[in-house]
């Protein structure tokens, strides 16, 4: 669970300086469409930092509940913002890992669901 939190706090930071970089130094290197990639890369990579805290603060789910959500999140978080970051960064051509981004979408998905599914077992027991 606290190493789930540290991971988490550490993506959180990682996502900020990322997003400073982005506003700061990549607006003059990137397209719009390619800096809109990132920012999108960045905000997603937030936004499912703070579901995995929120999950491993959470006194109702089971410690392997937390590990379960956590490890299956942060693997959508890897491959979506960080094929995004791949394909923008370090110009990797599209073609190459285009089903990462899909793939780390649909574990983030995946993330969610399972979330909703373990709170409303507790709902009905």
């Amino acid at each position: 669970m606290y190493k789930n939190i540290t991971t988490s706090a550490i993506l959180g930071g990682i996502a900020v300086i990322l997003g400073a970089f982005g506003s700061h130094i990549l607006k003059d290197k990137l397209s719009p469409a390619a800096l809109n990639s990132f920012e999108t890369a960045v905000r997603y990579q937030i936004y499912h930092v703070l579901l995995v805290i929120f999950i491993n603060t959470n006194e109702y789910l089971k410690v392997t509940e937390k590990n379960k959500i956590s490890k299956i999140v942060f693997i959508g978080i890897f491959l979506f913002s960080g094929s995004i970051y791949a394909i923008q960064l370090l110009k990797i051509p599209a073609k190459l890992i285009w089903f990462t981004t899909p793939l780390g979408g649909l574990f983030l998905i995946i993330g969610w669901f399972l979330t909703a599914f373990y709170f409303f077992k507790k709902t009905i027991k």
